[in-house]
């Protein structure tokens, strides 16, 4: 039986961090909705209150019936789930006169509890919420303090919980690796037995449980997440899979035909299908990004119906959606992020079941899931890139030529990108979390080419760094590569007389523009 930790989701931004962190210690873990946790499953070894943007105070804030596991189970609040945890036993949860946000040491702090071994004086640790707890519950005591706040963490002398105002998931918390680590592995037990081999290994014959002799289709788009998709269910049911690959008309230059050429060499059954005629003419004068999404799902789910319909005998459709296409589709605050058009059901005429194996797993799980099952390692690196394509990389209506405009400029960053190598010998792709070219069709400035004025559009380079796309950080470029990419889009393509870079973060902005 494999073992989980079950992380309750009560709306924090880093509810998903916790769980990146947790898979780290190679333990499994589900991240769910706060009121919706497991009765009676010998599998879940400890749970994690997360934290949350409500007050224990609030009218609305989430609340969970603590005995469902509160002594029966170990268990670790964080922020919210510390204030929660105090609050509903007898402590005090008081309004502070100013947010405690930001970094903090821990000052004082119990070297032998079990939450907090290996600690070192004066760790950082980061803070984020606008309570604090004044007094604890009657049978628990202050374990770690800041300058600021007494109650930073501490335990119960009754039962095997724990609790921490700050949040260890978070880069910040020097030492919140340490914490997990010590929670899951040493308080929690776990065996760390999830791992890319074991997952392969589980999923493969899940599917084959699942999916008995049915046949399956899957929509791939090139990218890895599909592509590891389609690999694990080819092992599982063999030619029982059908591959289908829209292409819309926004994919990178040349994309379909390097796509088709790729997946000859994995024994994938691919059908590819030019539907770019249709999508340009549903999304013409469109311009809000939401609505260009909903068009392309919409659009892509037309098109894929018509080519599923000719496989009379499928029962199910797989996808490629992973943990954080679903994260971002809808929070648990009901709060849309930005919509994924493989996320979100199914139309009832498809009569199709619906299969997602990799669901669970975040970008560079499925990576090592892919190196598992030996796929080419050109398929395996390849960065994200959004559903919709370019459509969501071009800001304003979209049309052929923009899509060419921008093609152009993207092939030429991103071919840069794969030639150039770093001082420490590694390739700059490969450094790169995602990177892609934004076309700012609504904008043009002024420009000069040989002795003549041009008004033109600029365009934007986005290339970022990240583990799990729920955060990350533009990445620092060389200056002479950068000098070299803007020279070459704006000598080359046409349309464009100015190059910028963007150097906005995650939060507050989003990897995409749009």
């Amino acid at each position: 039986m494999q073992q989980k930790i079950i992380i309750l989701d009560f709306g924090s931004q880093t509810t998903q961090l916790i769980g990146r962190r947790v898979r780290e210690l190679d333990t499994f873990c589900e991240i769910i909705p706060y009121n919706k946790f497991p009765k009676d499953d010998p599998s879940v070894i400890g749970v994690i209150l997360s934290g949350s943007p409500y007050s224990v105070h609030d009218p609305q804030a989430f609340r969970v019936d603590l005995s469902q596991f509160v002594g029966k189970i170990p268990v670790l609040g964080i922020c919210y789930g510390a204030q929660f945890i105090a609050y509903s036993n007898g402590g005090k949860v008081e309004k502070t006169n100013t947010r405690e946000y930001g970094r903090a040491h821990l000052q004082r702090f119990d070297a032998e509890n079990a939450l907090l071994k290996g600690f070192e004086p004066q760790s950082q640790v980061w803070m984020s919420h606008g309570d604090t707890i004044t007094s604890l519950p009657a049978d628990c005591h202050v374990i770690a303090s800041t300058a600021d706040v007494e109650f930073a963490a501490y335990t119960s002398d009754t039962h095997p919980l724990w609790a921490v105002q700050f949040h260890p998931e978070v880069f910040h918390t020097t030492q919140g690796k340490q914490l997990l680590r010590n929670f899951v592995v040493d308080i929690c037990g776990s065996r760390q037995e999830w791992s890319p081999a074991s997952f392969v290994e589980t999923t493969v014959a899940e599917l084959k449980a699942q999916l008995g002799n049915d046949r399956v289709i899957l929509g791939l788009s090139g990218g890895v997440d599909s592509s590891v998709c389609a690999t694990l269910l080819n092992r599982a049911i063999g030619d029982r899979l059908t591959c289908i690959f829209v292409d819309h008309g926004m994919l990178r230059k040349n994309e379909f035909q390097k796509v088709m050429d790729a997946y000859k060499g994995l024994g994938l059954n691919v059908i590819g299908v030019d539907a770019s005629e249709k999508f340009f003419n549903d999304l013409k004068g469109v311009s809000d990004p939401e609505q260009k999404r909903k068009i392309i799902g919409r659009d892509f789910v037309e098109v894929f119906n018509a080519e599923a319909k000719k496989i009379t005998d499928a029962k199910w459709l797989a996808q490629g959606t992973i943990y954080p296409d679903r994260i971002e589709s809808l929070s648990i605050t009901g709060m849309v992020i930005k919509s994924h058009h493989n996320v979100g059901g199914l139309p009832k005429e498809m009569h199709l079941q619906l299969c997602e194996p990799l669901k669970w797993l975040f970008k560079d799980e499925v990576r090592r899931v892919g190196y598992q099952l030996n796929m080419p390692e050109r398929l395996i690196k390849r960065h994200p890139f959004p559903g919709p394509g370019l459509a969501v990389r071009i800001l304003g209506d979209i049309t052929p030529e923009k899509v060419r405009i921008l093609q152009d400029a993207d092939d030429i960053y991103i071919e840069s990108m794969l030639q150039y190598v770093c001082e420490d010998g590694e390739i700059l792709y490969d450094k790169i979390w995602q990177a892609g070219a934004v076309l700012l069709s609504t904008v043009r400035s002024v420009g000069v080419m040989g002795d003549e004025r041009t008004y033109e559009h600029p365009v934007a380079l986005r290339a970022v760094t990240s583990t799990d796309a729920m955060t990350a950080d533009w990445a620092h470029l060389p200056y002479d590569f950068m000098a070299k990419v803007s020279n070459e889009i704006i000598n080359k393509v046409k349309g464009v007389n100015r190059v910028c870079y963007d150097i906005s973060s995650k939060p507050p902005s989003t990897i995409e523009w749009e």
